[in-house]
């Protein structure tokens, strides 16, 4: 019980945090996630025994050119593309290789690809499709759609599962469970659709869907991670949930494809 209270505390104030971040401005939004991710890569560099700090200058530096600069559109789609190959390379070992492979000379592109630049586009998604810049409305949608599907897939999985996702990586995930999830997603985006008016339904309705099968890839993924490093949580910062990035897996590998997604949209309109 004393458990339970503790996440539930500790989750509410990590919502109030973001939400209050993104009503507040986009610089305060953009600031905050530098700060997160900064605490996601230190996360990251322990789980693949790795301690570099020119990676923290990688950081910095590409997040000033394109989260706060955005300062050349071709080489934003460039670095999407490169983030979205080397994704789906992690989403290739996750399903086919027993271990992710982190050697040396792949950690680096693996926490530049897969964790920083997916960050970068986390903050690049609300003025996409928007000509005042930001849209705070798209991504506090965007967070309510992954907290909405990781919740009812927990809820669902933990009533209903019988039949296990990929259970040699997360033995509590199940197919229930994750369909559960998919379909409030769904529902959750028309509430979105109806109370927001942003966007049109058939796109929240798309975002769902990408949010619900990345996010869960997403989550795997950081799964394998610990696995390989023998932990059972990425950190300890947050009571109850474990490491930032613990919090943050689903949303993080998310975020290129949603970004790739309203890119395609906006252009085809």
């Amino acid at each position: 019980m004393r458990e339970a209270i503790i996440r539930t505390i500790s989750g509410l104030l990590y919502i109030s945090i973001l939400v209050v971040s993104i009503l507040s401005s986009e610089l305060i939004f953009i600031s905050l996630f530098y700060l997160l991710g900064l605490v996601c890569l230190i996360e990251m560099q322990k789980l693949l025994h790795l301690k570099s700090y020119v990676l923290y200058i990688v950081q910095a530096l590409l997040f000033y050119l394109f989260s706060f600069l955005k300062f050349n559109k071709d080489a934003t789609i460039l670095l999407l593309i490169t983030t979205i190959f080397v994704n789906l390379f992690l989403v290739k070992d996750l399903l086919i290789v027993r271990k992710i492979p982190v050697f040396e000379k792949k950690k680096y592109v693996i926490i530049i690809f897969y964790l920083i630049s997916s960050v970068i586009f986390l903050t690049l998604i609300p003025s996409i499709r928007t000509s005042d810049g930001f849209n705070q409305y798209l991504v506090i949608g965007v967070f309510f759609l992954i907290w909405t599907n990781d919740t009812f897939a927990y809820i669902v999985g933990k009533n209903l599962g019988r039949n296990k996702l990929l259970e040699r990586i997360s033995p509590n995930k199940t197919i229930e469970g994750f369909l559960g999830g998919v379909i409030f997603s769904l529902i959750g985006s028309y509430f979105i659709y109806s109370l927001t008016g942003s966007l049109s339904l058939p796109i929240w309705l798309g975002l769902s869907l990408i949010l619900s099968v990345f996010g869960t890839l997403g989550d795997l993924i950081q799964s394998k991670f610990k696995r390989q490093a023998g932990v059972k949580d990425s950190g300890s910062l947050m009571p109850g949930h474990g490491g930032l990035f613990d919090r943050l897996d689903s949303i993080i590998f998310a975020s290129p494809f949603v970004y790739a997604y309203l890119h395609i949209l906006s252009y085809v309109s």
